[in-house]
């Protein structure tokens, strides 16, 4: 196994005190431009690489971000881990991913596993079984800047970067009933969540508003999942007046909901109408197309690391946590055209 270079042979190489050599790697101003040359060139054709550890020691900083997400499985996560790792290499900084399954377990390690590899700062989006959060405020009591991305809780006094959901769920109702839909369900979130209770809350508001009357057995509590829109449609076609329109809490949910219809043979959209929120990229590739609302992930992810950026440039002076609210818009395709496919047929 090659040895590893350091700093004291390079020293030893070109006759100098490894102090000096630490210097002319940091670019110290006391050190000359002819010396700092020499050095570099020499680490170059060493193959030296600096120890972050020890370099992390002598700093005070890791220059790591860890980034807790719930799942890898949907496009979402890595479209916001794409944003954060835009702007995190432009500022010189490293990524570290834990994915917590949406278990609240899970994100509990990831907390302490961030901790221990003492990054920087944490970006964190809360699992869907996280009921205790004292793992959040745990990091926050050791000064550590820490921010939610996506799924956050308000009452933490965590700073955060999300989309408005509630106008998102608003729109994308909204958009039901123009197109014609007439009884239109929501399969919902976790409530233990605000951005999934942020989504019922819209979904309300836009039927109230167009004097479509909330009948509570047209909001089915669901998981996020696959599974959930089929038990979701499922419990709605078997009702007695059933809807003609689902409203999903997310395209996952949204991607059962088109599957179990397709399986009854109910046509979409002539005679049932389904709309997602997220955008992940399968919504564009099935048949029919998804209608979605679009979370700006990339965008997320941009401002997620320009906060925590800030907050660890103002560690320890920042008065209150900041909250970052992106505004969304929607993606309109085929299971949510009722009209025009109508129009069409004329």
């Amino acid at each position: 196994m090659k040895k590893r270079i350091t700093i004291n042979d390079i020293a030893r190489e070109l006759g100098i005190t490894a102090a000096t050599v630490s210097r002319a790697l940091s670019d110290h101003p006391e050190i000359s431009s002819v010396t700092k040359k020499k050095v570099k060139d020499l680490a170059a054709h060493m193959d030296y690489m600096p120890n972050k550890v020890a370099s992390s020691l002598r700093s005070g900083t890791t220059k790591l971000i860890g980034v807790l997400i719930p799942t890898a499985e949907h496009s979402f996560f890595g479209s916001v881990i794409h944003g954060i790792s835009n702007i995190a290499s432009q500022k010189g900084y490293d990524v570290l991913i834990y994915q917590s399954n949406e278990t609240e377990e899970l994100e509990k390690k990831g907390i302490e596993t961030f901790i221990n590899a003492r990054v920087d700062g944490i970006l964190a989006s809360i699992a869907k079984a996280t009921t205790d959060f004292s793992h959040f405020t745990y990091a926050k009591e050791k000064n550590i800047p820490i921010a939610f991305f996506d799924r956050v809780k308000d009452d933490l006094e965590i700073s955060s970067v999300s989309i408005n959901d509630y106008q998102g769920a608003y729109l994308a109702t909204e958009s039901l009933i123009n197109a014609g839909y007439k009884r239109i369900a929501h399969i919902a979130g976790p409530q233990n969540i605000k951005t999934f209770s942020d989504r019922i809350s819209g979904y309300k508001a836009a039927l109230a508003n167009y004097h479509f009357a909330f009948e509570p057995g047209l909001l089915y509590p669901g998981n996020i999942s696959i599974e959930a829109g089929r038990t979701g449609t499922k419990h709605f076609l078997s009702l007695a007046i059933p809807p003609d329109a689902i409203f999903a809490v997310e395209d996952f949910t949204a991607l059962g909901v088109l599957k179990e219809l397709k399986y009854r043979s109910i046509q979409v959209p002539e005679k049932f109408g389904v709309f997602g929120f997220c955008n992940d990229l399968f919504g564009e590739h099935i048949t029919p197309t998804l209608s979605t609302v679009d979370q700006k992930t990339v965008t997320m992810g941009e401002e997620a690391f320009q906060l925590i950026y800030e907050l660890i440039l103002n560690r320890g002076t920042t008065n209150g946590s900041l909250t970052r609210v992106l505004q969304p818009s929607l993606i309109i395709r085929e299971s949510s055209q009722k009209q025009h496919t109508i129009n069409q047929l004329k």
